[in-house]
């Protein structure tokens, strides 16, 4: 993700710099670990996030390239729990733990 003005602290409301919001560097590593499971769920699934735990180190300004990194640590029945870890260039921006559960598709939005 390429920062811009969109995924800043005062745009998502979560402070008032114009550096990458936490929950948007959050929102990019769940995505990693969404990507990294895709392609071994059976049809038809897809995984949901449960929860996040997340550190935020170093702020990163408009401009800067961020990328995420998820690697699965455990694997129990439909609960998948993963490290996950954000980067610009080499620097470690934030790290930390996430959890996602296998769901059906067609049975998850039948529930709304």
């Amino acid at each position: 993700m390429t920062v811009t003005d969109a995924v800043t602290a005062i745009a998502v409301g979560s402070g008032d710099m114009p550096v990458l919001a936490t929950p948007m560097m959050m929102a990019l590593m769940e995505n990693a670990a969404m990507l990294a499971v895709r392609d071994e769920l059976p049809d038809g699934c897809t995984t949901v996030g449960g929860h996040i735990e997340s550190s935020h180190l170093k702020p990163s300004k408009i401009g800067d390239v961020v990328r995420a990194e998820a690697e699965v640590t455990k694997v129990d029945g439909k609960k998948i729990e993963f490290r996950v870890s954000a980067f610009s260039g080499d620097t470690l921006l934030g790290e930390g733990t996430h959890l996602r559960f296998i769901v059906d598709k067609e049975k998850f939005m039948s529930r709304l």
